[in-house]
């Protein structure tokens, strides 16, 4: 059971790291940072992973999100100044493999639905299904962005001496 859940968190920081190695590829990131990007994507998604876990409280994705992203934007600053790129080439790619991909695709599937479904009770349903996805999507989303930049303000000093 125990090494079970660390296999499991070891594969989402894994297939995170990944992703964030080909975001980082297509979105000219010079390749010095490549390594630092997938460490700091999978110790995000990996934080995100176990928040949302029951064994460790169950949080909901919306704040699990935003503290993963929190985390992610405390790294970047830290490390930018190794890798000599602003933070923001860092967090970008880290963050992409968080976006709330299947509540966006719900949100849409589920306003496809209200649009050929005419009974209200079908109707109501798909309609809360739409909100109730598509809220998620949205505050995931802003909970990542408030998140990330957080620290780039809360280290001014060390975030804009990166590149220097």
């Amino acid at each position: 059971m125990c090494n079970d859940i660390f296999i499991n968190i070891f594969e989402d920081g894994l297939f995170a790291a990944i992703a964030a190695i080909g975001f980082s590829s297509i979105s000219n990131t010079p390749q010095r940072a490549y390594l630092t990007c997938a460490l700091i994507a999978a110790a995000g998604h990996s934080i995100r992973y176990v928040l949302t876990l029951a064994e460790f409280g169950g949080m909901h994705i919306i704040p699990a999100s935003t503290v993963a992203s929190f985390a992610i934007g405390v790294l970047a600053v830290l490390f930018a100044s190794r890798i000599k790129c602003p933070a923001e080439v860092c967090f970008f790619p880290a963050l992409l493999p968080m976006i709330p991909g299947m509540y966006a695709y719900s949100t849409i599937e589920a306003l496809l639905s209200c649009l050929y479904h005419t009974q209200e009770v079908a109707f109501g349903h798909y309609f809360y299904l739409l909100a109730y996805n598509g809220l998620t999507c949205t505050f995931i989303i802003l909970g990542m962005v408030i998140g990330a930049t957080i620290p780039v303000f809360l280290f001014k000093k060390l975030s804009f001496t990166a590149t220097r």
